[in-house]
C-alpha cells in the first residue's frame, strides 16, 4: 500500500483504491501555488506504479477548480536580463514536465471542475482523461491579455480540443461556460450542480473498476504514443504491449475469468 506525502495546500483522500486530491487554497482560488504543485508531484511520484490505486480525482475546494498559475512569484521571483531569461524559461520548462506527469500518470485521471477554471487551471483540466464540468463553471485563458502566451498549456487544450479551436480561444482570451466547454469538447461530461458531479463521477469510476489497471496504464500508454510514433514503431509498440499484457497474471486472470464466466479478481 502506497505512504501517501504529507501536503500542505490539498487534502487526499484514498478510499477502496481511489484516490482524491482537493485543492484546498480557496484564499487564494487554488491557484498552481509552488505548495499545491508540490503537494501534486509528490503525490503522483507515490502512487504512479501502486497498482492497487486504480484512479484519481482532481477538484477545488471551495467552490472553485483552479485559477491558474502564481503569477505573484513571477512578478517577485525573478530579476531581468540574460539570467533571467534563462530563469524563467527554466521555470516554464518545470511548468511542462508538471503538466506531462497529469497527462501520462499510468492510471485514469478525471477531473471535476465548478466555479472557474483559469488559464493554467484549463491547462490541468485539459490534461485529464475525463473532464467533468457543471454548466455555470466559468473558464478563460486570458494570459496573451497580459502579454504572456499560453506556453506550456497549450498543446493539452490543442490535445484536448483539436488545433483549430484551441487556436481561437488561445488567440482571442476567450471566457466561456461550462455548457460551452462541453459543446466545443473540453468537457465529456456536463452537470448541473456540483452534486450531480458526484453522481457523474461515481458512474465513471465504476467503469474503471471493471478494468485491469495494469491494461489500463499499458493502454493509456499506447494511446499517447499515437502522437509522436510512425506508424512501423506504432504497430510494434502496441503488440509489445499487448503481449506483455497478454502473458502477464492480470491477462491470464482475465482469460480464465472469461472462460469461466466469472469476474476477474481486480473487478468491482
Amino acid at each position: 500500500m502506497t505512504n501517501l506525502p504529507k501536503t500542505s495546500a490539498s487534502d487526499v483522500n484514498l478510499d477502496n483504491g481511489w484516490l482524491t486530491i482537493s485543492f484546498n487554497q480557496p484564499e487564494k482560488r487554488n491557484a498552481l501555488t509552488e505548495e499545491l504543485s508540490k503537494d501534486i508531484k509528490e503525490i503522483f511520484d507515490a502512487i504512479k506504479d501502486d497498482l492497487s490505486v486504480r484512479g484519481v480525482t482532481m477538484r477545488g475546494e471551495g467552490g472553485i477548480f483552479c485559477a491558474g498559475g502564481d503569477l505573484k512569484m513571477f512578478k517577485t521571483g525573478f530579476q531581468g536580463g540574460e539570467q533571467g531569461i534563462k530563469d524563467v524559461q527554466n521555470a516554464s520548462e518545470a511548468t511542462g514536465r508538471f503538466f506531462d506527469m497529469i497527462n501520462s500518470l499510468p492510471k485514469p485521471v478525471i477531473m471535476l471542475a465548478e466555479g472557474a477554471a483559469m488559464a493554467g487551471g484549463l491547462g490541468m483540466l485539459c490534461a485529464g482523461d475525463v473532464v467533468i464540468v457543471t454548466e455555470d463553471c466559468k473558464f478563460a485563458l486570458t494570459e496573451t491579455t497580459l502579454g504572456i502566451p499560453p506556453a506550456q498549456i497549450a498543446p493539452f487544450v490543442a490535445q484536448r480540443i483539436g488545433l483549430s479551436k484551441a487556436r481561437r480561444i488561445m488567440l482571442t482570451a476567450a471566457r466561456f461556460t461550462g455548457k460551452e466547454a462541453f459543446d466545443m469538447g473540453l468537457a465529456d461530461f456536463l452537470a448541473k450542480n456540483p452534486d450531480d458531479l458526484r453522481v457523474i463521477e461515481n458512474e465513471i469510476k465504476k467503469g474503471v473498476m471493471k478494468c485491469a489497471p495494469g491494461a489500463n496504464a499499458i493502454t493509456k500508454e499506447i494511446v499517447l504514443a499515437t502522437r509522436h510514433l510512425s506508424r512501423e514503431e506504432m504497430i510494434k509498440f502496441a503488440a509489445k504491449g499487448f503481449a506483455e499484457s497478454m502473458l502477464s497474471d492480470e491477462g491470464m486472470e482475465g482469460i480464465a475469468s472469461f472462460i469461466e464466466k466469472r469476474k476477474p479478481k481486480w473487478s468491482k
